[in-house]
Parts: C-alpha cells; structure tokens; sequence
C-alpha cells in the first residue's frame, strides 16, 4: 500500500531483499513490545520515535532518494498490528495524513488488523483498534503533547524502568503517572522499591506540586507533605473502578492544582490510568478509546479489564461535565459571572475509607494483588536503556544506551 510517492508498506509472507531500485526494511525483531500477560501493544512512544527516525533518515537520505522504499512485515498477526500501527501513526505524524485516510490505506489490502488487548489476565474485554491509536496520536499533536522535538528517548526509558522510578508523563507538565512509592528504599522479591524521599529531585525539577495516591497507605503522606507538596488519599479497591465521588474529587482537586499532578497506585498502571482518562475525556473531548490508547503509549499497560468499560460508559457524561466547566470559565472571563466552580466538592468532602476496617471485610486484599503482579512482571524485563541502574536523587541521566540510536 502506497502512502507517498516513494513510501510503501507490506505485509509479507518472509523476509525480503533490497534490489537496486528497491529498498527493503523490517523492525519485527528491532522494535517488540514488552507483554504483561496477553497484550501485544501499541508500541510505546519511545518505539515510535525510534521508528520516526529511522524511517526520516531513509526518506532523507541522498542514496536512497531514487528508490522506493519499502517498510515491511512478516510477523504474525500482531506484529503486523504494530507495524501498521507504526506506520499509520508516523502519516499522521509526518505526512499530513488524517487518522481516517491513514487507516483507509492500511485496510485498502489487508483488510482488517488485530485489535488490541489489556494487560490483565483472562478474556479480553475490550477492543482497541489501529484507528483508535492513530486518532490519540493526532490528539495528542493537537494539544502539544507530542512533540518529538522537546521529547529525550534516553530519558524514556531510563525513568520508565523500575529500577529509576518507573513512571511515566501521560500530559507533558500535567500528569506524570508512576508506580508506588514504599516506605524505604530497597529490592523487595527482585523488584525495586523507592521511598518517597527518592523522587523529591525529579519533582522539583519538573514542577510536580501535587501527589494523588490511589491505593492504600504504604508510606506516611507527611513525607512529601512536610517538603512542600500536596498529598491526597482516593483509595479504591485494584482492578476496580472508582465511585462518582471520587471521581468528581480527583477532577477537582486536579482542576485546582498549581503545578503538575503526580498519580499513582500500586503499579501506577489501572487505578492511575483510569483516573487520567477520566480528566483527559472532561477536559480535552477525548473518546474512552483515544484516551485509553494515548495512556498506553505513554505507559504500556495501563487501563486494565473493567476499567476499560468503565471509562467507556463515563464518556457522555464527562463530555458533558466538560462543557458546562468551559461554559462557566467563559463565563466568568466574559464577566457575566463572578463565580468558577463554587460548591463543586459540595456532598463529597468527606470521602475517607476505613482501611482496616475495609481489610476486614475484604480479607482476599491481603493477597497479592493485580498491582503486584504487574509490578513483578516489569522488574523481570531484561535492560534495554541503561547498563545499570541510577538512582533517582541523580538530576541528570549518566547511563550509556545499549541499544543502537537508530537515528
């Protein structure tokens, strides 16, 4: 399938060479998503920066420039889902394509492509298809959040591994979402865990003010309180959906917050993506499927079994939300109204939970968790940035990449 005059793409039945007029290229082997369970992508932003360059640098390049060029596939059916993807992603990116007519010439041979699945573990249920993902990526465009001219792959991967941190920016100077911190730092079952204390640099740093924690109390809140932050409790159960009320708290208080907005549970992968979606979808007018698909660039993972139906049936109703919001702002700039959003927490002030008594009548919470289990599975990955680990008291990246730049 044709996407510029020199650009094509195929799906292929094996490995093929360049000729003289013809240049051939794969990254089936190079570019591969790193599973939980049954999940398979998208490829993370990182990826598809690798993939931009790569491809720029062919498109670019004076040898090249009377040839065809050829970005091909022999993978099974997912690989090919996340080539497509790639591809897909990079005409909206690069070539002016809109996420409709991008998907059209991927389908116009093919037909139809896998569809995405969560990271959780049983049946699939949802769907995240190809245009979903390149919809999210012409989002994300439009509001600035992509921006490969302002992003550092090498600091990507260096914080995204759990050994530095494991988080993540979903919106650039918005939202970083990140796994939860413990009460000291230390290799707990092969997995590294970070006391709060570990991400004060970074947070300075980046102008992080506020911490939400979504699960429950591993550390005590006065640790980051006491230097300066906020610091809100919005318990809910893992692998669960939140109630109305806190939903509505965490709008509010991240509506409110000066400064960018630190989120996290036990893996900062369900419960925290969940919850950015919800903002997302309020504020910005995104589809549940573009915010589910944009997060899970960010962060591989995220947004997992109900959650998905979940942020799928809140659409309408925080679409809704969101008008009423920027009416009242118009409002109040135009001067026809000397009031923001007074009485927006009215009724859900008092959210608390009662964790010992909720651990009393929820004894299966002892056991592990979705979050534990998620966790444990990203410490086991194999390095791919960094040839040891740094820790996170360090301002600035001393790690030497492993994996060849494919600029």
């Amino acid at each position: 399938m044709c996407f510029s005059d020199q650009l094509y793409f195929a799906l292929l039945h094996q490995k093929v060479k360049s000729t003289p007029d013809r240049h051939c290229f794969c990254i089936d082997e190079e570019l591969s998503y790193e599973n939980f369970y049954a999940d398979f992508g998208p490829l993370n932003l990182a990826m598809f920066y690798r993939f931009c360059c790569k491809l720029n640098k062919k498109l670019k390049s004076c040898a090249l420039a009377k040839k065809t060029i050829v970005f091909y596939t022999c993978g099974d059916r997912k690989k090919q889902a996340n080539a497509a993807y790639l591809i897909g992603s990079y005409a909206v990116m690069h070539l002016q394509k809109t996420p409709e007519e991008a998907y059209s010439l991927l389908v116009s041979q093919n037909g139809s492509y896998l569809p995405f699945r969560d990271a959780s573990f049983g049946a699939c249920m949802y769907n995240l298809n190809i245009l979903d993902c390149l919809r999210a990526v012409h989002k994300a465009l439009q509001f600035g959040w992509l921006d490969f001219s302002k992003f550092t792959v090498e600091e990507y991967e260096h914080y995204e591994r759990a050994e530095n941190g494991d988080f993540n920016w979903i919106i650039p100077g918005k939202f970083l979402a990140f796994s939860g911190p413990h009460p000291n730092s230390k290799i707990e079952n092969g997995y590294p865990l970070h006391a709060p204390e570990a991400y004060f640099p970074y947070f300075r740093k980046h102008n992080i003010t506020t911490i939400i924690r979504l699960n429950k109390k591993m550390y005590d809140a006065k640790r980051f309180t006491d230097m300066g932050f906020k610091h809100h409790d919005l318990f809910f159960v893992d692998g669960s959906a939140p109630n109305d009320a806190i939903v509505t708290k965490f709008l509010n208080i991240c509506e409110n917050a000066d400064g960018a907005i630190a989120v996290h549970c036990k893996a900062g992968l369900g419960r925290t993506g969940t919850l950015i979606g919800c903002y997302m979808m309020k504020h910005f007018r995104l589809t549940a499927a573009e915010a589910i698909a944009w997060i899970r660039i960010c962060r591989p993972g995220s947004i997992i079994g109900p959650q998905q139906n979940f942020i799928d049936e809140k659409q309408a109703s925080l679409w809704t939300e969101g008008d009423l919001y920027r009416q009242k702002i118009n409002e109040q700039e135009n001067g026809s109204s000397k009031t923001l959003v007074a009485g927006i927490l009215s009724g859900v002030e008092d959210i608390s939970i009662n964790l010992n008594l909720f651990i009393l009548e929820h004894p299966n919470l002892c056991l592990l968790t979705q979050g534990d289990k998620l966790r444990a599975l990203k410490s086991k990955r194999q390095s791919r940035a960094s040839t040891g680990s740094i820790s996170l008291e360090e301002n600035t990246i001393q790690t030497k990449s492993t994996s060849k730049s494919l600029r």
